[in-house]
């Protein structure tokens, strides 16, 4: 399997490149390379001797537990300052719950901020927006702040809640998947949307969700 590295060089230069008013706008860099590949700041190592996953491991990476139509199973995690935050405790208003894959990445950060600048337009909607990636709760509380993200941000470290869930991770799940859930206000998921490379399309069509409900 293909190993999973954050590349300490790489961070920085970006994220020092981003304008303070808008620290998201950047044009991100595309893989160049299948042998040393960066995917918005995740690197993916690839080994020769790397075997190729059984089909137990691909239907584990493919298939989500989590659908529309469904209720979710219920969590409690630590949010950014520390406190239990449980996702019945969000039951009777709508809910947007957006799995990424890591603080300070790229697509991460600009998908961070895309939510951010789109914030109004989902408190208009009655809407709470939670963030959650397996970083601890000192990584959320500095990339909120660094970023002001006006939204809760939920540490899943271990990735319980991400597996429980069932969303799928790209690259055989060596690459942890971005996957957002809209869920009504009985506790019901109305939409799945996952898309790795787009983080921002991730707005507008939750945006377009809610607006419906």
């Amino acid at each position: 399997m293909a190993s999973l590295t954050l590349p300490n060089h790489y961070l920085p230069t970006l994220l020092r490149s981003h304008s303070p008013n808008y620290p998201c706008s950047q044009n991100l860099p595309l893989p160049s390379t299948p042998s040393n590949s960066q995917f918005f700041g995740l690197k993916l190592s690839h080994s020769p001797s790397s075997s190729i996953p059984s089909s137990s491991t691909l239907r584990g990476s493919i298939f989500a537990k989590v659908s529309k139509g469904s209720k979710p199973p219920n969590f409690t995690l630590k949010d950014q300052n520390g406190k239990n935050v449980s996702l019945s405790s969000f039951k009777g208003k709508p809910l947007v719950v957006y799995f990424y894959p890591a603080d300070e990445t790229p697509g991460c950060t600009k998908q961070a901020c895309a939510f951010r600048d789109s914030y109004e337009k989902f408190k208009k909607a009655g809407a709470v927006v939670v963030g959650i990636s397996g970083d601890d709760a000192s990584s959320h509380k500095a990339f909120a702040s660094k970023y002001k993200l006006p939204f809760t941000l939920l540490s899943d470290e271990g990735n319980k809640v991400r597996k429980e869930w069932g969303v799928p991770g790209d690259f055989f799940g060596s690459l942890p998947g971005r996957e957002t859930y809209v869920i009504d206000k009985n506790g019901v998921v109305q939409l799945v949307y996952n898309n790795q490379f787009q983080p921002e399309k991730h707005i507008d069509e939750t945006l377009k969700i809610l607006q419906s409900l």
